[in-house]
Formats: structure tokens, sequence, C-alpha cells
């Protein structure tokens, strides 16, 4: 190699402040004066938030003591979990019961994770779902094959906010849908039911929608005739949910291109078979992003059930701190219910990402 060539290399090689961590620091942090300067105070703010923060947290926290020892230190009393985490998950579900629904929520969280591949999205995972669906029922109200009946006012903690949260997301999917095809339909009469439904709920906040669910709608039943509380909190969930996700869709719906209806027309296609062979398939994809951040709201917003007195893991993990051996440790326990609603609010949105790029709908 000629001394020439070498040194034209040489002065095409990056300086060795612009590579490595000491380059990515430069470029990232300290490229300005002004970034400099935020750079510096927020690792000061850090050098001071942190080391208290772990101290409390990890080197004075007591792990799995009684109530009475953590009354003496300064940390974290992270006992009030262990100590109470049997009722914080299944609330008042009778006492040797629980393997019923620990079996259903197994049930349901493993035929999620198994649904997750497209490559299953077959007919015979529809029945696994529906024998799935009545089976976890079974589990969890009993009354056969020899296991004692469970009214619904027993179903508490993480089984029941699982259950109105996915239940009521499946549910008002395909109902959001109908109702932003209803929206766009030519036909007033439908257009207008749709829109009068989805304005009509939107306007309003889901705590209203529980609210009369739970104590006006009773009052309008014939005398003697009563609907699950459970059920009647379900629906509003759905309902609910329903409106926002029609939105959603509908905007999926308006930004499909003229074209692809035109082409529709030329194959000889109906309504029905344009929207479901090509004008859906295309429009939920694009909409994938936001209607996922509806059902993670609607997800979080089943705490709200504790304002008809449905004991979901919020209320449970509230009851734990009524009792005066815990009082005074709420921020434990409710660090503990942000990391659990973080963990199930992380797999739903890291999936749509998953199905975002199996679906190629990412750019």
């Amino acid at each position: 190699m000629s001394t020439a060539t070498k040194a034209k290399r040489e002065r095409l090689k990056p300086p060795i402040t612009n590579v490595g961590v000491i380059g990515w620091l430069k470029t990232n942090l300290f490229n300005t004066w002004y970034n400099s300067l935020l750079t510096v105070l927020i690792l000061a703010m850090l050098g001071w938030l942190i080391p208290p923060l772990i101290r409390w947290a990890f080197i004075d926290s007591l792990w799995n003591s009684s109530a009475q020892a953590c009354r003496d230190i300064d940390g974290a009393c992270w006992s009030i979990i262990p100590h109470n985490i049997k009722f914080i998950f299944l609330g008042f579900f009778p006492s040797g019961q629980e393997w019923r629904p620990i079996l259903a929520m197994i049930l349901l969280l493993g035929l999620v994770i198994y649904s997750k591949d497209l490559s299953r999205w077959k007919k015979s995972l529809a029945w696994m779902w529906l024998v799935n669906i009545i089976v976890m029922g079974t589990l969890m109200y009993g009354g056969i094959f020899g296991l004692p009946v469970v009214e619904t006012s027993q179903w508490s903690g993480l089984p029941l906010t699982l259950t109105l949260s996915f239940f009521g997301m499946v549910v008002a999917y395909p109902f959001g849908v109908l109702l932003a095809l209803g929206r766009r339909s030519k036909m007033p009469a439908i257009k207008t039911m749709s829109v009068v439904y989805i304005e009509m709920i939107r306007g309003v906040p889901l705590i209203s929608l529980l609210f009369m669910s739970s104590v006006m709608f009773p009052l309008f039943l014939p005398e003697g005739v009563t609907i699950d509380k459970v059920l009647r909190a379900l629906v509003a969930i759905i309902l609910f949910t329903a409106a926002y996700i029609a939105e959603v869709v509908r905007g999926g719906l308006q930004a499909m291109p003229r074209g692809q209806y035109e082409a529709a027309d030329s194959l000889g296609l109906n309504y029905n078979q344009t929207m479901r062979l090509i004008i859906l398939p295309q429009a939920l994809k694009i909409v994938i992003p936001p209607t996922v951040g509806i059902l993670l709201s609607a997800f979080k917003d089943t705490s709200l059930v504790v304002i008809i007195a449905l004991y979901d893991v919020l209320k449970t993990t509230m009851v734990t701190l009524s009792n005066p051996n815990w009082t005074g440790y709420s921020t434990e326990a409710y660090i503990f219910l942000a990391i659990l609603y973080f963990i199930f609010c992380y797999a739903m949105s890291s999936y749509s990402r998953k199905l975002e790029k199996d679906l190629h709908t990412g750019h």
C-alpha cells in the first residue's frame, strides 16, 4: 500500500472523539452549551434523588417481616405485599377454593400467549377459545362437577380485573367496528343512530356509566328482576370503549384511497364483500397504534369499578391498607400495583408493535 493511500485513509478516519462512548456523549449530550448545561443539571438532580431512593427502597427496607418490625425502620416496608398477596390477588374468593380462579387466569393468559402467533389464527383457535371460556366460567362460578357455587359478588382481585378488561375489550372491538361502519353508512337512520350513540357516550365519563348501570338501571327493571352487578359493569365498559374504538376505526376508513373502492366495484364486489375483503383489513391495520392506546386505557379504567363496590385488584389493595396493622404503607402497596399494571400494559404494547411488524404496517 502506497504512502499516499495510507495518508488518505488516515484523513478519512473519524476523529477519536466522535466514536465510542465519548463520541456518543459529545454528539448527543454535549453538542451545544445549553445541552451541556441541561445534561449537568439533570445529572445533578439524579444524583440528589437516586441515592435516597435506593436507600429507602432497598438498603433500609424490610421484605418479609411483621408489621410491628416495620414501625422501627425508616425504609420501605415491602412486607405488606407477601403478607397480603393472597387477598390482593384473589380477594374474597372462598378459602380452600383459591385454586379455581388461579387456574382460570392461567388458562386465560396461556391461551392469550398461544394466540399471539398469526399462523395460529384459524377456525380451530376459535373453538379453543370457546372451550376455554366455558371452562373458565365453570371454574369461577362452579355449581357442577362438585364445585361449590361462588357468586359473582365474591369474584374479586386480579381475576375480576382481567375478566372485566379482557372480555370488555374483546366484545367492544367488533361492536366499535360496526359503529364506525354505521356512522359512514348511506342509510340515514343507521347513520343517525350511530352518530347519536357515539357522541353521547363520548360526552360522559365512564364513572357516570358505571354509576347508572349499578344504581339507575335496576330502577327501570320489573320487580323481582335483577341483573348481575359484574355483568352490568362489563356492559358499561363495553359500551364506553366501543364508542372510542368506532371513531378510531372511522379514521382508518376515511384514510383509505378512493381507488380501493373503485377497484372493488370493478371486480363486481358488493358492499359486504368490499368491506370484508378489501377495506377493513387495510383500515384496521392502519389504526393499530391508536386502537391499542384505547384498549390500554380500557384496561386501566377497570379500576373505576371501585365506585360501585366491586373489589378489583385496586379495591382489594385499598382494603388491605385499611387494616390497622398495615396503615401507613400505601406508597409500597401502590408501587407494587403500578408495577403490576405496567407489566400487563407493556405486554399489550409490545404485542401491538409485533403485530404491526408482522402485518407490515410500519414505515
